[in-house]
């Protein structure tokens, strides 16, 4: 796994990176709102830090874990649909082992948001008899589902309080004698939790080029900052260095074994023919399975029909070089003549990955891993 970690790294210190030019990752607006948010923290009770569960370290702010840890906090790796459930509870148990209170979330899904508002008023306990109204905060960085929570958060008050009661304002205060109306949405009475209605927004702490490759990757750093075609190749530089397509080929074989017993049951049937009759069935489902399907088949052919040696830098960026023109005609996106660009092409590629089509993924490596 050592070994692992260090390949991983190597993929966001590789030479398309330094060719795509300086990234600007943030504009200063989101700085100056990282400072705002800091006076906003004080009149939480309770913080709820999003974090995407692809890269729950890389999703954090470093510099605002001082004040995030000093208050009661409950850690919300969300989109855990699209992260590996193996890897996922390897990491919940890391949190544990640091007394940090975890859980993974599907922002979307009504039971997983009970699930953490559970252990947020369980958290909220000791300080609910000293304060007869008590606020929840949600911060993380962009991207991460901080607004999918809310919404959530907003369906489940409206359904536990009658509509008079949902869009009430609560009247906070860091200190005694201090107060403000902080709009929110109630989620228990005596005392009252009300969630604030808009989130905290944070910059992402990028130490490094891989940490900001994973940002992009997972959506939380915009496209046009650092370019599809280097975050698309920083993608296949992580598939291939850790050998995913190897797993891939393990699961295409069990698939095509599946449709030759399929086809067995009618001999005249070939493998487009049935593809064809699925396609008309639920045609989009089956495209989206399809190209899927022949994603992940051109990009195993390319790495084991590769003869170079991946630990080589230049002979990786060869390969990755070599599955793009390879995708290109999987996404039957026409060549242009004296156009060396893969822009068409990467866009593609990161939708499937995004969207999980291509199957769930941690980028992040435990940190007794590395």
């Amino acid at each position: 796994m050592r070994g692992l970690t260090r390949s991983a790294k190597r993929a966001g210190e590789m030479a398309f990176n330094a060719g795509g030019g300086v990234i600007n990752w943030f504009p200063g607006h989101m700085a100056a709102a990282s400072r705002a948010i800091r006076d906003r923290l004080k009149l939480a009770d309770l913080v709820i830090e999003v974090r995407d569960a692809r890269i729950p370290l890389s999703s954090a702010n470093e510099d605002l874990q001082p004040v995030l840890s000093a208050k009661r906090r409950i850690l919300a790796l969300n989109k855990k649909d699209l992260a590996n459930p193996n890897i996922m509870n390897r990491w919940l148990n890391h949190f544990e082992s640091c007394k940090q209170d975890c859980i993974s979330i599907n922002a979307h899904s009504s039971s997983s948001v009970n699930q953490l508002l559970g252990l947020a008023e369980l958290k909220l306990k000791e300080a609910i008899l000293k304060e007869p109204t008590l606020l929840i905060m949600v911060v993380g960085v962009p991207n991460v589902g901080k607004s999918a929570l809310i919404n959530s958060i907003h369906r489940i008050a409206t359904s536990r309080f009658p509509v008079h009661d949902k869009m009430k304002r609560a009247t906070v205060g860091p200190l005694p004698g201090v107060t403000q109306d902080i709009a929110g949405f109630k989620i228990a009475s005596q005392p009252s939790i009300y969630v604030l209605d808009t989130p905290g927004v944070l910059v992402p702490s990028i130490p490094d080029m891989e940490t900001g490759l994973k940002l992009a990757l997972t959506g939380a750093v915009k496209d046009s900052v650092v370019g599809e075609e280097r975050i698309a190749k920083y993608l296949l530089s992580l598939l291939n260095i850790r050998k995913t397509p190897l797993h891939w080929e393990r699961l295409l074989h069990r698939r095509d074994e599946l449709h030759e017993e399929t086809c067995s049951l009618n001999e005249n049937d070939s493998r487009d023919s049935l593809r064809r009759r699925r396609r008309l069935n639920n045609s989009d489902a089956i495209y989206v399975q399809d190209l899927v399907m022949e994603v992940q088949r051109t990009l195993c052919s390319t790495f084991l029909d590769f003869t170079g040696n991946t630990e080589e830098e230049s002979e990786l960026e060869c390969l990755i070089d070599m599955q793009l023109m390879a995708l290109r005609k999987v996404f039957r996106i026409p060549h242009k003549p004296f156009d060396e660009t893969h822009g068409p092409t990467s866009k593609k590629l990161l939708t499937l990955f995004r969207s999980g089509k291509l199957g769930p993924f941690i980028l992040d490596d435990l940190p007794d891993e590395q």
